[in-house]
């Protein structure tokens, strides 16, 4: 389908012209003379992971957005808890602890470029790619990725329970959790959309099911109830909260616009999912509905809402490090 790999010509420049990125020291070619294949082998080794793991590519995509959220595109999600250096893992934020995969693909990637360009690629950058990657073998569209991050030494994971969305967070919330990263409304709703593949764990809708509210036994009125039906079953109250649904019942591995017109027909399985469009007046909805009418629009937006968000306070030049071991500083 024609759809499934658009590029986005000329977007760049255009971000720059208007000064969306902030540091033009990130650039698509900064590897074409240190480590020119760098991009084919991430793409080999994803390829080669996900045919035995169909939820990897969204797996790999939730490592560059939860890395990107918290203190910047710095790689520091990848960092194991290691007191003695004074690094706090931020994957065992609530946000993150249990459910937050894919490392292993990361590690595998980082290997190969020590192999060939030691010392040469970030960890943070390896995040950029691999979330591109995943996208476009999922499907979606194709963007040219800004490389030059340079890896944090640190990881704070109260700074991670502090930045990442929640499933129960108020309109309000979410755009703040957005615009302090220079992400607005439209950031927001179409990179909510990467929720269009890849599942999540029973614990994150349980209260949405069985307990909206504080009230046991209520369940969020937005639901639809045939829908509402399907998610009870599937996440009984009182059973296994890490058993997982599909975010998107109707293509679960595929990136499209399916996502949009879940919403649409009041069957978001998050609810700050659900809430971009049942929100009334707000200007979220409009969004929801140009997306959901035309996936061209939606790749194009997405495309460029992830340019914008892998430019959220990076480290460059002799700032922080090029990791030997995406697990740990050096």
């Amino acid at each position: 389908m024609g759809l499934s790999n658009i590029n986005i010509p000329l977007l760049l420049l255009s971000l720059l012209m208007f000064g969306v990125l902030g540091n033009a020291q990130l650039s698509s070619d900064f590897y074409s003379e240190s480590c020119p294949n760098v991009t084919i082998i991430a793409r080999r080794l994803i390829q080669r992971a996900s045919r035995s793991d169909v939820r990897l590519t969204a797996k790999v995509m939730r490592l560059h957005f939860h890395d990107c959220f918290v203190n910047g595109c710095d790689g520091s999600v990848l960092l194991d808890a290691a007191p003695v250096d004074g690094v706090e893992g931020e994957k065992e934020a609530f946000q993150n602890a249990g459910s937050l995969d894919g490392f292993e693909v990361i590690d595998d990637i980082k290997t190969a470029l020590e192999n060939v360009c030691p010392g040469v690629v970030s960890c943070a950058d390896i995040l950029a790619i691999a979330a591109e990657i995943s996208v476009s073998l999922a499907g979606g569209p194709s963007w040219d990725v800004l490389l030059g991050r340079r890896d944090g030494r640190t990881a704070n994971r109260g700074d991670a329970v502090a930045a990442l969305p929640l499933g129960p967070d108020s309109m309000e919330i979410l755009t703040s959790k957005f615009s302090v990263h220079n992400l607005d409304t439209t950031d927001l709703v179409a990179l909510s959309g990467a929720h269009t593949f890849g599942r999540v764990q029973c614990g994150v809708i349980a209260n949405r099911l069985h307990n909206f509210t504080g009230n046991n036994g209520q369940s969020d009125p937005s639901i639809e109830p045939k829908f509402l039906r399907t998610l009870r079953r599937k996440c009984p109250q009182g059973r296994s909260l890490t058993a997982r649904v599909n975010l998107d019942p109707t293509s679960p591995d595929s990136f499209d616009n399916d996502y949009f017109k879940n919403l649409q027909n009041n069957r978001g399985v998050i609810e700050s999912d659900q809430i971009l469009f049942s929100s009334k007046g707000a200007p979220t909805m409009s969004l929801v509905n140009r997306f959901a009418k035309s996936q061209r629009k939606f790749y194009k937006a997405f495309a460029k809402s992830m340019i914008k968000m892998g430019n959220v306070r990076v480290l460059t030049g002799n700032d922080g490090e090029i990791r030997r071991d995406c697990r740990r500083v050096n």
